[in-house]
This record gives structure tokens, C-alpha cells and sequence, in this order.
């Protein structure tokens, strides 16, 4: 009863920020790239620790950097049907200059869809140094490190860059590295009876009433005749969900590339925010704490964070000292972040316009988004450990005398009986269906 009322108590509170959300993209409009939103931490938190205690072990979690867009065809249907208008004649002067943007952009990303960007490898480089230099005893001589990815280039990528950003530091740490089939029943799992929820062939059928509100918000008229001079020639010859969703994609993707163009202000800042708002509530649902998904979603994450206890033990328990790096993806961190309930990670709601009140895909899973749990010891062999998500403090759903910190003790037991139950048990009941 406790845990519930501290977690009915955070979700009151961050309902309350969150209303937030248009107004935080109007003023910040690349966080309507939800999942897309370049990794916004400069500056690592970092309270002291109390007194007599050392860092000595870092676990962590981090999805890939900065990417280009899943495929070339994500580009070149967008750049197909504006060339096929230019050489119409159906353009308008906007559209002329979208239409050239686009060629530009396609410089820089032909043959690079799915991979990390330049960004996306500054990125880890640069988080593996403040760890670095935020922990530096965990480093410490003989430190124990390893590293391993999901089989997809750029997680691998994203674990190179890491480890170039730690070795520029200390030449002489030793970390091995794989990126193999042996990891991925932690590092990216998932269960079959997620994927029929996501799939729309379970028992929920969700995706209608979802296609409904969707198709309500998204409205390509006005941008449509902003890039095109003939409203027959769109008629005949462009699906207009198609372009405006192509174009958005690209628009939000840009802060992720090196090719200097700009294609959000396409959109005005109520499309933006509906656009946003229909994909982060389509995130929420297939990989967070939707309620009507019986938390199948976020139950994926436990063998993450059953290898995440395991490990950590495996450190407290044989003095050892180092650090355990783990790099996926967005569909991995998310659920992580629900289940182990880190503040702003696992709000509830089953109405699909609240969504955006409690759960917002920019602040939880931007590119880069990482979950670091460091360790500290005092000379007794006391052990005590605090959460970062995205190298901001952050709270667990249990309360602490020593906040940011938690006992290790506490810590482990409350995250052993996480594992051990239904994720859905946590969510409020009357949100259940």
C-alpha cells in the first residue's frame, strides 16, 4: 500500500508538470521528435555522496546515439513525389525550397538509414567521459569493464564510441566488447504476448479506437497547399498522410544530422503538437505502462534488470570494482524505465488524450537516453546506490533517508519482488480494464 500511495503521489505531481507538454514544444520545437529529440544533458548531476563513501561500480543501459532515419525510403519517397511536382511544374515557392533542402539532406544520408549519425557518436563519446570523470575510482587500476550491444550496427557503433571516449582517458583500461546473439535475451527482449498486443491480435483491440483519435489529428490540407500550386495535381497524384508524415519525419530528424536545413517550421505549433502527441501516445502504449496492455510491455524488461541485479551482486559481493556497459534501443530503455518506476517513467493513463499528461517520449527515451546505477562503499562494506536517467538524478517508487542514495539491501529486495510481479499489479485499479 505504501509503494502504491508514493507512486499515485508521483504520478499527481508529474501530471501536474506535464500538462506542460505544448507548451514545452512551442518553445523547444525539436522535442516534437518525441524519441528522435537530441540527447539534451551537457552536464552530468552528480550530488556527493555521504560521508566515507567511494564510487566503485557503474551499471548501465544506454540506447543508441543519434541516427538517421530507419531507411533510404524514409528520404526518397518524400524527395520521389516533390520531384515528380517540380518537373510538373506544381510547385510552389516553398515547395521549390523544401524540394532543394531535401536534395541537400539526401547528400548526407543516402546509404546511411538506420546508422549513427556524427552527433549520435559525439554523443556516447562525451557520456562515457563525464561518467568517467564522475566516478573516476570506479576506473581505478585493475577495474573490471565490460561491454556488449544488440546485434544492430549502431548500437555496436554507439559501444565503440563509448569506449573511445573512456580509453582517451586511460589508455590502459582493458574492455572487452560484444555485440553477438549470446546477449540478447537481456539486452532486447520481448515476449510473444506483447507482441500480439502491439500487433492488434489480442484480446484488447486497441489499434482501432487509436486509428480513430489518430485520423483526427492529423490534417495535411494546409501544409499540402503551402508546397503545391495545383489542389487536382495533389489529388491525383500525392497520398497526403503519406508526404505530411514523411515530411515530419524528416523535419524532427535534422537536429540528428550534420546538413544544416530546417523543415520544422513547415508545420504550425498545433500540427507539431499533434503529430507528436499521436506517436508518443503510440510509443506509451506498445512499450510502456498503457494500462489496458496488463503490463505486458514492461514486463519484457525484466531479464534487463534480472542481469542488472545479477552483475551488480556479482561486484558488491567479491569487492570488485568497474563497470558493466549495456547498449540498445529505445524499445528496451523505455519498459526498463517503467518497470524499475523511475520518476516520470511509468505514469497511468487509459484515455488517449491524457496520455500526454504523464508520459512524454522526449524527457524518457530521447537518442542517446541512457539509466546509470552507481555504486558506493564505505570502509565498513556498507554499500549504497543511486539512479541516474539521462545523467539526471532521479527517484525510485520507495522512499530513502539518504536521497538521491538508497540502501543497496533495500534496493535489491525491492527490485527482486518488482520481478516477481505482474507489472499491471502497480497500475491503479480503476484504470484496468
Amino acid at each position: 500500500m505504501k509503494r502504491l500511495l508514493i507512486g499515485l503521489f508521483a504520478l499527481t505531481c508529474l501530471t501536474g508538470y506535464s500538462q506542460k507538454a505544448r507548451q514545452e514544444i512551442a518553445v523547444t520545437p525539436a522535442k516534437a521528435g518525441g524519441v528522435y529529440y537530441a540527447y539534451p544533458v551537457t552536464e552530468s548531476d552528480n550530488t556527493p555522496a555521504p560521508k566515507g563513501y567511494t564510487p566503485f561500480y557503474v551499471s548501465h543501459y544506454g540506447r543508441h546515439g543519434s541516427r538517421y532515419l530507419i531507411s533510404d525510403k524514409d528520404y526518397a519517397g518524400v524527395i520521389d513525389v516533390m520531384r515528380k511536382a517540380h518537373e510538373a511544374g506544381s510547385l510552389t515557392p516553398l515547395g521549390e525550397k523544401v524540394y532543394a533542402d531535401l536534395l541537400r539532406v539526401w547528400e548526407e544520408a543516402e546509404g546511411r538509414g538506420g546508422e549513427l549519425t556524427p552527433l549520435g557518436a559525439r554523443q556516447h563519446h562525451d557520456i562515457a567521459q563525464r561518467m568517467y570523470k564522475a566516478y573516476p575510482q570506479a576506473f581505478a587500476k585493475d577495474a573490471e569493464i565490460t561491454a556488449a550491444s544488440t546485434q544492430v550496427m549502431r548500437c555496436a557503433h554507439s559501444m565503440f564510441n563509448f569506449i573511445e571516449g573512456l580509453k582517451e582517458l586511460d589508455p590502459s583500461l582493458t574492455i572487452p566488447k560484444e555485440s553477438n546473439a549470446r546477449n540478447m535475451s537481456y539486452l532486447c527482449h520481448s515476449e510473444p504476448p506483447s507482441w500480439d498486443f502491439n500487433d492488434n491480435k489480442g484480446r484488447l483491440q486497441w489499434k482501432p479506437e487509436y486509428n480513430r483519435w489518430r485520423g483526427g489529428k492529423v490534417n495535411p490540407e494546409r501544409l499540402l497547399s503551402s508546397l503545391f500550386n495545383d489542389s487536382r495535381y495533389v489529388k491525383e497524384n500525392v497520398f497526403a498522410d503519406e508526404l505530411l508524415w514523411g515530411l515530419y519525419w524528416i523535419a524532427v530528424d535534422m537536429q540528428n544530422m550534420e546538413t544544416e536545413a530546417e523543415f520544422i517550421s513547415l508545420f504550425t505549433p498545433d500540427e507539431l503538437y499533434d503529430l507528436w502527441e499521436v506517436i508518443n501516445a503510440s510509443f506509451y502504449i506498445t512499450n510502456s505502462s498503457y494500462p489496458r496492455s496488463d503490463g505486458l510491455n514492461v514486463d519484457n524488461a525484466k531479464n534487463l534488470l534480472r542481469n542488472i541485479l545479477d552483475t551488480a551482486d556479482s561486484y558488491v559481493d567479491n569487492g570488485r570494482h568497474g563497470a558493466t556497459l549495456r547498449f540498445g534501443h529505445d524499445g528496451n530503455i523505455v519498459p526498463l524505465a517503467a518497470l524499475m518506476r523511475f520518476t516520470g517513467c511509468h505514469g497511468y493513463s487509459a484515455g488517449l488524450d491524457d496520455i500526454a499528461d504523464v508520459w512524454q517520449s522526449y524527457n524518457i527515451s530521447p537518442m542517446a537516453s541512457n539509466m546509470q546505477m552507481i555504486f558506493f562503499r564505505n570502509k565498513q562494506g556498507d554499500v549504497i546506490v543511486k539512479f541516474m536517467m539521462n545523467e539526471k538524478e532521479t527517484a525510485i517508487d520507495m522512499p530513502s533517508d539518504i536521497f538521491p542514495f538508497y540502501r543497496w539491501e533495500e534496493v535489491r529486495k525491492y527490485f527482486n519482488e518488482t520481478i516477481d510481479t505482474p507489472s499491471i499489479e502497480f497500475c491503479p485499479k480503476e484504470l484496468r480494464q
